[in-house]
């Protein structure tokens, strides 16, 4: 009887391990076929010029191998985060295989020149190249400078917030002190100081709406509580 209880107990013990073993294969294969299907094969990319889009969808295709589930959201802000034109964008997985890409493009402010190539300067304060933008309108103002385009951006808020248009204004020109001057499209050149721009932009409209100074095109307002006008 003993020996009978012992051969049950085994048995039963071998009939779970097989258990065991067959239901973890049968997860492991249910893992494998939700892989598959879950595969990712589509990326759908909006908000920029078809080409543009297409030089997005060509950085990210190679996510195409991947599953949905393990798509990692940094990596795209990483990849998206290289292109100079995108102001700012919005992933969505849409399960079980899509992913929605989209962008707002950068507006864009002005044009520069480094070594000797032209750039678009974009409301992010990054550069970009001209010939990634088409059919775009040219009458914009050139900016004089190698770097701080961040600081130009934040030169053309203060501008906005003035009596002075930005339409208004033909070029700019950065220093190493810090400071801007500006060209008018009507000839007037303003030599602005590093700060207090918005209160020398008001004394500079001032100065250009009066008929006293009409025949004063430089209007200097680097030194402070000193206002030099002159024509050279």
């Amino acid at each position: 009887m003993m020996h009978r209880s012992i051969d049950k107990k085994l048995r039963l013990f071998f009939y779970l391990v097989l258990f065991l073993l067959l239901s973890t294969q049968i997860t492991k294969n249910n893992n494998v076929k939700n892989n598959i299907k879950n595969k990712l094969n589509n990326i759908e990319v909006i908000g920029l010029s078809e080409e543009n889009n297409f030089r997005v969808y060509e950085n990210l295709k190679f996510l195409l191998t991947e599953s949905i589930f393990f798509i990692n959201k940094k990596e795209l802000q990483n990849i998206l985060g290289k292109n100079n034109l995108i102001d700012y964008f919005y992933v969505k997985k849409i399960y079980p295989n899509l992913i929605k890409v989209k962008i707002k493009q950068t507006g864009i402010l002005a044009i520069t020149n480094q070594n000797n190539k032209k750039f678009y300067i974009g409301s992010n304060g990054k550069l970009i190249p001209v010939n990634q933008i088409k059919d775009l309108n040219n009458n914009l103002p050139f900016v004089y400078s190698k770097s701080n385009y961040i600081n130009f951006v934040k030169l053309k808020k203060i501008i906005d917030k003035s009596e002075f248009k930005f339409e208004e204004i033909e070029s700019f020109y950065y220093f190493p002190s810090k400071r801007w001057d500006i060209k008018t499209k009507d000839g007037f050149l303003i030599k602005l100081p590093e700060k207090n721009i918005a209160k020398s932009l008001k004394f500079a409209k001032l100065i250009i709406k009066s008929k006293k100074f009409e025949d004063k095109k430089i209007i200097d307002l680097r030194i402070s509580k000193n206002i030099i006008l002159s024509n050279e």
